[in-house]
């Protein structure tokens, strides 16, 4: 039934009725407005705030922003990339979001609208998630349940309502192969997740002889960075591992001993403390060693919302192309000394363009390739 509804919005003769290039403009329009909202996202959902209220601020004086400078790319440039009021700066990334935004719903016109205009615009939801989880990814290293368990959701329903999104004869079948896609995009990378684990599941620091590392309450804090606890023993089998010269509790020390912390206990040579009645601690040591991941939680849950919006035939190809190309990329920092071989690099971007060339070119590659 809501299939039905939707028929008439996704009409080909409705969408005719206009020039076809003022659809492209307007989808361009439409694309910097959302390209202004996801810069909203892209700076709140990292930092557990509501991207509704309140309105939109300068970060540095906190003045509201009236419509006349918020204007996408347009008052960014008007403004020369500072807050009219207190002449702070206002990041490049903010004009790029939207413009990016603009461009690739313009696009997105363009390469479906002649054939459907509902498959342009699912199309360009897709890519506007992809571009927010690609942002913060990069930034935080997390990709917000908002946007991959959100997507999961807006994947099923556009499957249901838009049929041609899966390929599929009827909105059923569409939504049975969304499903197959999201079951097969999370079950694949959490497959690849459990695998690496067992192979790559441990990452150790070297530090300077006589460091002193600090067991904080929620953080473990090393000299140069400070690692939530959530990121490195969220499995009940994770666990940090030392030796440490020596160990300062409240109430005793310990020397030369080895310490292991997962988010139960805290062994401390032959002695055992439950990790929640140890207020903190401190420990002397040169060499840490963390559990580490092939990929977070967080690319298992984005990859089933691809999944569910493109079907496991792009989970497939977004998972080998992301492979290659993170591969290149990362090897490409390393010989360049721009990035640690030891450092964590964000995965989502990869899998996100992965999913983007699916989007324009993924069947077509696909034929081609299996015709070789």
């Amino acid at each position: 039934m809501p299939a039905l509804f939707a028929a008439p919005l996704f009409d080909a003769q409705s969408w005719g009725m206009l020039p076809f290039h003022f659809w492209t403009v307007v989808f361009a329009v439409v694309g910097g407005i959302v390209g202004s909202f996801l810069n909203v996202c892209i700076y709140r959902l990292p930092r557990g705030e509501s991207v509704l209220r309140p309105g939109s601020h300068c970060p540095h004086c906190g003045q509201a922003i009236p419509w006349r400078f918020n204007l996408p790319v347009v008052s960014w440039l008007w403004l020369r990339g500072r807050c009219a009021f207190c002449g702070g700066p206002i990041a490049p990334r903010y004009v790029v979001i939207e413009a990016v935004t603009a461009g690739l719903f313009a696009v997105c016109w363009v390469w479906f609208g002649e054939a459907s205009a509902g498959l342009a615009l699912v199309y360009c939801l897709v890519l506007a998630g992809l571009l927010a989880a690609t942002a913060i990814d990069w930034e935080h290293f997390i990709i917000p349940d908002g946007i991959t368990m959100g997507g999961i959701v807006a994947g099923l329903v556009c499957s249901f309502l838009v049929p041609e999104l899966q390929r599929a004869d009827s909105p059923v079948a569409s939504l049975g192969r969304s499903l197959l896609g999201a079951a097969v995009g999370g079950g694949l990378i959490y497959g690849v997740v459990r695998f690496g684990k067992l192979l790559f599941g441990r990452h150790a620091i070297g530090l300077t002889p006589g460091t002193k590392v600090i067991f904080a309450e929620t953080s473990l804090v090393l000299p140069d960075r400070e690692i939530p606890y959530e990121e490195v023993l969220y499995r009940r089998t994770d666990c940090i591992r030392l030796h440490a010269r020596q160990v300062e509790l409240v109430d005793r020390c310990y020397a030369n001993v080895r310490v292991e912390v997962t988010r139960a206990t805290v062994r401390v040579g032959e002695a055992e403390f439950a990790f929640a009645e140890l207020p903190g601690f401190e420990v002397v040591t040169d060499r840490v060693v963390l559990p580490r991941e092939v990929m977070g939680q967080g690319d298992v849950k984005f990859m089933a919302a691809i999944g569910a919006f493109l079907g496991w035939q792009a989970v497939l190809f977004s998972l080998m192309l992301s492979a290659f190309v993170g591969s290149a990329v990362g090897l490409t920092l390393v010989a360049l000394r721009r990035h640690a071989r030891s450092a964590p690099m964000p995965y989502g971007p990869f899998l996100a363009m992965g999913a983007t060339v699916w989007v324009f070119a993924g069947p077509q590659i696909l034929r081609w390739w299996l015709r070789q």
